[in-house]
């Protein structure tokens, strides 16, 4: 049996529809569904439901063979697995955001608001940028707005909640997606059927 990680929420349902396509069916849970294991009707395989973040931990520790997570989340926590395919889905950027009419006091040190501390100090290492990191959950676009930072680091898609808050992304760090990835363990023995599901997933992507 084959164990595979799936990212809850949008992403997740995304997934499953192409994990079905491939001929590995993984039905749609229905909304009063609590179950957070499914395994498919003849039993080779079985996918967990986690929290995307978690995507990672769960294939580099074994207890999933493969899984699906973002790129944001393999740039920040670094798991030690291997990416396979990027699935072309989840499309968004990393990007350095500002209020608008924002001028940069390049004599101080900058402070920067985000979920992704890791991401963003390397970002400004590069830059040999002197920031301060304010590590932050949720509504990451308050912290300018309050004063709490200069800017924010974070995942846009559209654009609209910025817009929405006199915010602007000023500087595209790193493009985003969803991606297939697998235990170093796994893919060595359990590869045929590794290599099988991503050949099929390149298949359907043409």
């Amino acid at each position: 049996m084959l164990n595979v990680a799936l990212p809850k929420g949008r992403i997740g349902k995304k997934v499953r529809e192409i994990f079905s396509a491939i001929g590995y069916e993984c039905e749609e849970p229905t909304p009063d569904d609590r179950r957070l294991v499914i395994e498919n009707s003849d039993g080779t395989i079985r996918y967990f439901l986690v929290k995307p973040s978690d995507v990672g931990i769960y294939v580099e520790r074994g207890a999933a063979d493969i899984g699906v997570v973002g790129k944001d989340t393999l740039v920040e926590t670094e798991p030690d697995v291997y990416e396979l395919l990027d699935l072309d889905i989840g499309k968004c950027n990393m990007c350095v955001c500002v209020k608008d009419g924002y001028t940069e006091d390049k004599d101080s040190v900058l402070r920067v608001a985000t979920k992704y501390p890791h991401i963003a100090g390397a970002y400004y290492k590069s830059l040999n940028r002197e920031i301060e990191i304010i590590k932050l959950s949720g509504s990451i676009e308050l912290a300018p707005l309050l004063g709490l930072s200069d800017v924010i680091v974070d995942i846009v898609e559209t654009g609209t909640t910025l817009r929405e808050n006199h915010l602007h992304p000023e500087t595209k760090i790193l493009p985003i997606s969803a991606r297939l990835i697998a235990n170093k363990s796994s893919y060595r023995f359990k590869s045929e059927e590794i290599e099988n599901i991503t050949a099929k997933i390149k298949e359907l992507k043409k």
